[in-house]
């Protein structure tokens, strides 16, 4: 079985069947040389909750490529070289932007871990990654050198501290043990003579010099390596090519219709990375990526009217907080946002409610589009709200959630349940219409391996032999309809099967049972897990049993009454009969960054310790 190892993705001899001609900057270098002036990067400030607080900084085309460039040669100086790994752990600023672009230039390759995922996964990360370089904030190498991250691989450090002087500069070095980014780049300056930027950023200060010469790579050849954020199992480095990042600027443009000019309110730091090569202004509020339920709706609101943004990109965590917020403005009037033309939703399912209410502050026929993807697979289908909003019945019938067709390029395919390995693809592992398994995707921005996971990519890829390519296992379940369209029907990790003697009696799938049990009015929002006791003969069976979070708004029926009821609902509906074990806990375990994946491990955990028998 083909795997994509290390000594494919250095700098060594390009493959003779593709030519070194890709890197991600080049739409940078188009966007600089033909609307230079236009606005690439502007970062909104504040302090505190007043919007009389707020400022922001902006980086043109032109400055963002010719900083970028200052900074890839400061960095080939500071003895980083191309096929070098630098761990990136910046926050959402002007250095972010021409750091991360510098690095594409330089043909370093940028490892980018999720904060919000917890220290021992981050160190964890680190070992696997064996990074050169460590690139951070003040806060990131304080913690590296508290906590050993990158100990042992780590020979180059960058401070990005946004270049203070006097004390705070000195205190600064002497905590993080490592130069600054304006250190490193004055050092490497030519000249002093020439026209500074006014840009407030680490590169601002830098003379301008010679053209970067940018590094030309095979499409296939590591580009990045982005750590899914272990909210659904332990991170793994997803290995990106300049090729998987071209497809998903190609899918942007002729899927989501993005064109040279619009302005993007960027709430996730990669796909604020995509505005600049789209030639699209990135628009970055301030707010803690890493936990988007906890920004002030108001600066967002703020920063889409003064830059009057086209395009959103939320997580429905943030979907459902600035609708309500959009509701509950001071003069009592529905808040509008009349400038936006296209909101893109994903990292999951937005629920009809959020998007109900969020479209009132758009205009008639603007549509909230809702993606279905993964860290290694992104994006892979598209439904827009219009059409979502004619599945609800479906949805809470149990018949899953509708994700949309696949975008051009892609392709979706269903196979049968299984833990064993699949080395290779084959026709007749297709289901039927209708049929629920696991989905499998392929197409130009879909992953080819883990970094330093074997056994990891192993188990989720399928090698095509025809196609000379892998096709990717989700891990999701799900069918198709006959008109194309995906339905996700939950992990398969969530799955429960039940057994009864010893011998399996039924499925279980976790958004359409969930789905059925949510539309009880008390029920805020339900979990499907499975928990082990006592059958007949002593014998150990697998029951399922429903994990409830009650909505606090609402009165609730005494509890035993509300299993009742419950109890009710799940003899209506082939998915849910046999159902009979409810427990209600005071509040599910999510994770951090969208706000909706249930810790269903936690929670079955939690439940087995309250069952007996």
């Amino acid at each position: 079985m083909a795997r994509v190892e290390d000594a494919q993705l250095d700098q060594g001899t390009p493959a003779v069947e593709q030519a070194s001609d890709a890197n991600i900057c080049r739409h940078l270098k188009q966007a600089a040389h033909h609307i230079p002036h236009h606005l690439a990067v502007a970062v909104q400030q504040g302090k505190g909750k007043s919007l009389a607080n707020l400022t922001y900084q902006e980086l043109d085309f032109i400055s963002l490529d010719k900083q970028s460039d200052a900074i890839a040669f400061a960095l080939n100086a500071h003895g980083l070289t191309r096929g070098m790994k630098a761990v990136l752990m910046v926050t959402p600023s002007l250095d972010f932007f021409a750091l991360t672009f510098a690095l594409f230039k330089a043909g370093i390759i940028p490892v980018l871990v999720d904060p919000g995922m917890g220290i021992k996964n981050l160190k964890q990360c680190f070992i696997e990654a064996a990074p050169d370089a460590f690139i951070g904030i003040p806060k990131a190498h304080i913690a590296r050198r508290l906590l050993g991250w990158g100990k042992g691989s780590v020979k180059h450090l960058i401070n990005v501290d946004g270049n203070p002087s006097g004390l705070a500069g000195t205190l600064s070095r002497l905590l993080t043990g490592a130069p600054s980014l304006a250190t490193i780049l004055l050092s490497t300056a030519k000249s002093s003579t020439s026209k500074l930027s006014t840009a407030k950023s680490s590169a601002a200060k830098l003379p301008e010099q010679a053209e970067y010469p940018m590094a030309l790579l095979r499409h296939d050849e590591m580009a990045a390596i982005l750590f899914t954020s272990g909210s659904t199992g332990t991170p793994k480095g997803v290995v990106y090519s300049h090729g998987m990042f071209e497809a998903q600027i190609k899918a942007l443009k002729q899927d989501y219709g993005i064109a040279h000019g619009e302005r993007d309110l960027a709430t996730f730091p990669l796909f604020s990375l995509f505005g600049p090569a789209l030639g699209m202004a990135s628009i970055v509020p301030e707010m803690d990526a890493s936990k988007p339920i906890t920004a002030n709706p108001e600066f967002l609101f703020a920063a889409i009217e003064k830059y009057q943004c086209s395009n959103i990109f939320v997580n429905p965590a943030l979907l459902e907080r600035l609708g309500r917020a959009g509701e509950q403005t001071e003069s009592k009037k529905q808040h509008k946002l009349s400038s936006v033309k296209r909101v893109i939703s994903a990292g999951a399912p937005a629920t009809i409610a959020s998007i109900a209410r969020f479209s009132k502050m758009l205009c008639d026929g603007v549509p909230v589009l809702n993606s279905y993807g993964a860290t290694e697979s992104l994006p892979i289908s598209m439904i827009a709200s219009d059409e979502l909003l004619t599945t609800t019945q479906t949805t809470d019938n149990g018949g899953g959630i509708c994700v949309g067709r696949a975008i051009d390029g892609v392709s979706i395919e269903i196979i049968a349940i299984t833990e064993a390995d699949i080395p290779e693809w084959d026709n007749g592992l297709r289901l039927n219409v209708g049929e629920i398994g696991e989905i499998v995707v392929t197409g130009p921005m879909v992953s080819q391996s883990y970094y330093r996971r074997e056994k990891a990519t192993t188990a989720a890829k399928i090698w095509d032999r025809e196609q000379q390519t892998f096709r990717h296992r989700m891990g999701d379940l799900g069918y198709l309809d006959y008109s194309g369209r995906l339905w996700m029907c939950g992990r398969k990790a969530h799955r429960v099967d039940a057994t009864q003697g010893g011998q399996f009696v039924k499925r279980y799938y976790s958004i359409p049972t969930e789905r059925i049990f949510n539309t009880h009015p008390n029920v805020k929002r339900s979990a499907l897990v499975g928990i082990k006791v006592k059958g007949r003969g002593g014998a150990s069976e697998i029951e399922p049993l429903i994990c409830i979070e009650l909505d606090q708004s609402l009165v609730c029926n005494k509890s035993a009454q509300l299993y009742q009821e419950l109890m009710a609902i799940a003899e209506q509906y082939s998915q849910t009969q046999g159902i009979r074990r409810f427990l209600i806990h005071p509040d599910f375990p999510v994770d951090v960054r969208h706000n909706a994946k249930i810790f269903r491990e936690k929670l079955a955990v939690w439940a087995q310790s309250q069952t007996k028998g």
